[in-house]
């Protein structure tokens, strides 16, 4: 094996400026193949990302209770809200969720009104101290600072150009309690942050005690408990855990598993199934326990696609590299005809000659495929750099940005196939080398 790897490094030195531009093209296909994964897989996150903020999180747990009828004819009154600040709080802590940090909120849908006009809004009410809400907003106009005011609201650019708003402005937003009455609060535009135009054009945030006042929710109370995990893929894992953690607290609790088979392609709908209808009556709080997935199953087709479409443009220009590695072989063997019979003829067998031919071409993918990794990281730190301003890429952006996930596995794999491919590329000139005959080929004339 020594053998062969050094008679190969010496074939490399041969044909320098061949093997160089080889090389070349190897690293730029390789280059290629990196710079779009690690784009690819960094819009995705960023997209995944996005949307987690705007739903609220990965694994969302709210909380239910039921009112019986006032009277024979009303019906019972269905009221979103957790009473109790640190149940889930607790059970998340004590047992080994691996979450990047979660958070409580309080969502109502109301209408602002300034100056005669309305917009249909979603307030959603925040603790303004999470440093995780505050670094996803992109602020455009107005203070971090301004946060600090009970009354404050944080606005889209969208709400601000249709109601013409600007910071400073006091606006009137009409909800409902969360008994059904109608109310109404005044609110100060703190900033005005990007918006994005596909999935929070009606989203807007308050100080989530000021929210629970006019909505009727006691102090450290909230409507939604959200868990942000560090890794996306395991939020099935993570809310069958809690699921059965709460059931084992005997507390009520949602069923994934009916909502599976009564709606297996909408668990969304299956799981508040479980909380409407008259004939649904419990004691206390009920919660139900959703994924993002959950809330909005058509980003795991989105994300699957846009792999699948990644991972065969990454095909297609491995391909097209190997064939221009294959050709070259082609005719690197018929350059070494003569070379090859001495070999032979002086005691190389032809297995160990088909080898150094494969060796050779795998050692210049190799070397090539590295000068376009570093290419890759030069350029994807360059393009990281460079602000983004285009309205339709705002939702794969981050903060204006593209951002790149360079994954070492992903690298590895792609090194791995590299090898695959290009042994399979120029199996045909080695298996030919190891087949020559020796006395033939010393006799060849080229």
């Amino acid at each position: 094996m020594n053998t062969t790897f050094k008679l190969s490094l010496r074939n490399l030195t041969r044909q320098k400026r061949r093997n160089a531009i080889l090389a070349i093209a190897i690293a730029f296909g390789f280059f290629v193949v990196t710079f779009i994964d690690g784009l690819t897989s960094g819009m995705i996150n960023n997209l995944e990302d996005m949307i987690t903020q705007v739903a609220g999180g990965t694994v969302l747990i709210a909380g239910y209770e039921k009112q019986p009828a006032a009277d024979e004819n009303g019906k019972p009154l269905l009221i979103n809200i957790v009473r109790d600040k640190e149940y889930i709080r607790n059970l998340v802590e004590t047992n080994n969720i691996d979450y990047k940090y979660f958070s409580r909120f309080t969502q109502s849908m109301g209408q602002m009104i300034f100056n005669g006009k309305k917009f249909i809004t979603r307030l959603q009410g925040r603790d303004f101290t999470e440093p995780e809400l505050l670094n996803s907003f992109q602020l455009v106009e107005g203070s971090l600072d301004n946060l600090k005011n009970p009354q404050a609201m944080v606005i889209n650019e969208k709400i601000a150009s249709n109601l013409d708003l600007l910071v400073g402005d006091q606006v009137i937003v009409t909800t409902s309690t969360i008994y059904g009455q109608n109310t109404v609060g005044d609110f100060t535009i703190a900033a005005i942050i990007k918006g994005n135009t596909l999935v929070d054009t009606t989203q807007v945030f308050v100080n989530i005690e000021t929210l629970n006042k006019l909505v009727e929710i006691p102090e450290g109370g909230y409507t939604t408990f959200s868990i942000i995990l560090n890794n996306k893929k395991n939020q099935l894992k993570v809310a069958n855990q809690i699921e059965n953690l709460i059931r084992e607290d005997g507390v009520n609790v949602s069923s994934r598993a009916e909502a599976v088979k009564n709606y297996p392609t909408n668990i969304d709908k299956g799981i508040d199934k479980q909380f409407v209808g008259d004939d649904l009556m419990w004691e206390g709080t009920k919660y139900g326990i959703e994924t993002l997935n959950d809330a909005i199953p058509a980003l795991k087709t989105v994300m699957s696609v846009v792999h699948t479409v990644a991972t065969v443009i990454l095909l297609v220009i491995l391909l097209i590299v190997m064939v221009g590695v294959s050709n070259t072989y082609r005719m690197v063997l018929y350059e070494r005809i003569r070379e090859i019979g001495t070999m032979r003829a002086l005691g190389m067998d032809g297995k160990t000659t088909g080898k150094v031919f494969t060796t050779e071409a795998i050692i210049l993918c190799v070397l090539g495929a590295c000068l376009g990794v570093v290419m890759a990281v030069v350029v994807m730190t360059i393009v990281h750099f460079i602000p983004i301003r285009n309205e339709a890429l705002t939702f794969f952006l981050n903060k204006g940005h593209f951002s790149f996930t360079f994954s070492i596995g992903t690298v590895i794999m792609q090194y791995l196939l590299l090898i695959v491919l290009t042994s399979l590329a120029v199996r045909g000139s080695a298996k030919k080398a190891s087949r020559m005959n020796p006395a033939e080929a010393l006799r060849t004339v080229k």
